[in-house]
């Protein structure tokens, strides 16, 4: 009898040669429970997706009562389902008056190629401009956007007509032309090592955009909900995207994205041809009816005004001489390291005597922290020890 480890290492497509191979058994609060019953603080909210910690009450009632009336009527756009006209509703309440169409996905990558599409239709443009170290997902159009070669070159032919420019490079900013369609930027990088842009940069990249007629896209798959301290990362720039993309926490921890713009714009989607971007389980009914209950306890509970709070008791912890720098805003923070190897050792460490933390894809140094926005300042404490404890014992090794 093969165990689960066993068939999960045969049957299940595996993405490394390495895989972390942690075997839950449940997950609540901040914490996810192996076989034998130990704890594992969840310091990386299953890569930005957990914001509310791990099986909300009022998200698993709301994903059980819309089981009990219907999941999967027709695909996106056809019927009116509840669940999703409600959702976007209360998004659209919280978002500047220029964003109030919703258009829903499955995942971050397909909000990212659906925007892709939606800029090309509107403005008549092919030029795409993107960003050096930028992620914004693994499929064809969302790599033809990462700014990263070591990821890309194995599957080239991409889309054509990208060109990459320096992030939080004001100079930079001439190559945005009469030509370009969009810019699609991070608000704040999340793989490249969450690099926080200039407030005068993100001002002068919105003039840039205005002025040239190319479409401001701002990829907000990790940085929104509350993460950054705002409940959307722009909100510290004092600027506004033509098109939003959202994914990640917005589902509450069921599978949903979203691309929203404004009725002008996504328009561009209905004619000539019809149908300009078709997803069968996008707005999925028990993903909607998850995130809408998962945003309205985020609001209600103020989870968002800690955040600030939050930050500073862990930027004041975590000091030691082997890290060379706290980067980041909110609870999207990154810890650097002399190297990778340092790095992957203090990670396995923490990992080990309970704490999961990650590393990010393109800058490999440096240690990610996004703990779900509901941890105590107990728990940060908690988890700052274990982290140190790692870093000490590696310093000294």
């Amino acid at each position: 009898m093969l165990t689960l480890r066993q068939l999960f290492l045969a049957n299940n497509a595996q993405t490394t040669n390495f895989p972390l191979l942690l075997e839950f058994e449940r997950a609540e609060g901040i914490y996810l429970y192996d076989k034998q019953g130990k704890a594992y603080i969840d310091l990386i909210s299953g890569i930005g997706v957990s914001n509310l910690g791990h099986g909300n009450p009022y998200v698993i009632k709301a994903i059980k009562d819309q089981v009990d009336k219907y999941m999967h009527l027709m695909v996106y756009g056809e019927y009116v389902q509840t669940p999703q006209v409600r959702f976007a509703e209360k998004l659209i309440s919280i978002l500047p008056a220029n964003l109030q169409s919703v258009y829903f996905t499955n995942s971050g990558a397909e909000a990212v190629e659906g925007a892709l599409k939606l800029v090309k239709r509107f403005t008549g443009r092919q030029q795409i401009i993107a960003f050096h170290n930028s992620y914004h997902g693994s499929t064809q159009g969302a790599l033809s956007v990462m700014g990263n070669e070591e990821y890309k070159q194995a599957y080239r032919p991409l889309l054509p007509g990208v060109n990459f420019i320096r992030f939080n490079e004001i100079d930079d900013l001439q190559f945005i032309t009469k030509e370009t369609a969009c810019v699609i930027i991070e608000t704040i990088q999340g793989e490249a090592g969450i690099r926080v842009p200039d407030l005068a940069y993100m001002q002068a990249l919105k003039t840039r955009c205005n002025e040239t007629g190319a479409l401001l896209i701002l990829d907000e798959i990790q940085a929104a909900f509350g993460r950054t301290g705002k409940l959307f990362a722009f909100e510290h720039f004092g600027i506004e995207p033509d098109i939003l993309l959202l994914a990640k926490a917005l589902g509450g921890g069921m599978p949903v994205g979203a691309f929203i713009s404004s009725n002008v714009i996504m328009d561009a989607l209905k004619d000539n041809p019809i149908l300009g971007h078709i997803t069968t389980f996008g707005g999925h009914p028990v993903c909607c009816a998850a995130g809408l209950a998962a945003l309205e306890v985020l609001l209600d509970e103020h989870l968002v005004d800690s955040v600030a709070a939050q930050e500073e008791l862990m930027r004041s912890l975590l000091i030691h001489p082997a890290i060379k720098e706290v980067r980041g805003k909110g609870l999207m923070l990154a810890l650097e390291f002399e190297n990778f190897d340092l790095n992957k050792k203090i990670i396995d460490r923490c990992i080990e005597n309970g704490v999961i933390v990650d590393w990010f894809l393109h800058c490999s140094n440096a240690m990610r922290i996004a703990p779900p926005l509901i941890i105590t300042h107990k728990e940060i404490k908690n988890a700052c020890t274990v982290i140190l404890e790692a870093i000490e014992y590696y310093d000294h090794h």
